[in-house]
């Protein structure tokens, strides 16, 4: 299996560890949400899930269904600027998801809540950084 390409020995390393940067932060926004009440609202089938950073801004918007993150899902830092974007089918994550640091974007393509794909881009070359075969 070739889980690396187009990529130095080195660098991808490098890549990897400013993905798992990204993800830590994604995941922390959610540890930031506990002094506000999360806003629940039907809609359809689905409930409509916000929750909120302890300054009263949107740290995390998507659906819910059947008490599992289901369907579009967005992340966003502290001051309300998007910082993560994708999908979830019964709590796993699949299909693309986006990663915004600053100018930098990575997007990763999930299957069954495992990665596929990694791609850097506002690069010079934008460039494949993972492919899992």
């Amino acid at each position: 299996m070739n889980f690396f390409v187009n990529l130095h020995r080195d660098s991808k390393h490098y890549v990897m560890k400013k993905f798992a940067v990204l993800l830590t932060f994604f995941a922390l926004t959610l540890s930031a949400q506990e002094n506000i009440a999360p806003q629940l609202e039907k809609q359809g089938e689905l409930i409509k899930a916000s929750f909120f950073h302890d300054n009263g801004k949107i740290a995390q918007t998507g659906f819910l269904k059947d008490n599992k993150r289901h369907g579009s899902w967005v992340g966003y830092n502290r001051s309300g600027k998007k910082i993560a974007m994708g999908y979830f089918k019964s709590d796993k994550k699949n299909g693309q998801w986006f990663f915004w640091k600053g100018d930098e974007l990575i997007e990763v393509i999930y299957e069954d809540n495992k990665i596929v794909n990694v791609m850097e881009w506002n690069t010079p070359k934008n460039k494949l950084i993972a492919k899992n075969n």
